[in-house]
């Protein structure tokens, strides 16, 4: 798997979206990014709390 990150798409750049991406790769990562926005990516976190009503969905 290959994760593009620019700045070009900064409001993109959240944490959470990051570590998906990572953890979703099955035998290989590779970040393809200039630094600010790979410092961005893992900096930023604006959302705090998801509500997706996972529990109730999974009931």
């Amino acid at each position: 798997m290959v994760i593009p990150l620019a700045m070009q798409h900064y409001m993109l750049l959240e944490r959470h979206l990051l570590y998906t991406g990572v953890t979703r790769g099955k035998k290989l990562v590779v970040i393809v990014s200039q630094p600010k926005a790979l410092g961005m990516a893992a900096r930023i976190q604006r959302s705090q709390k998801r509500l997706t009503n996972l529990v109730a969905r999974l009931r």
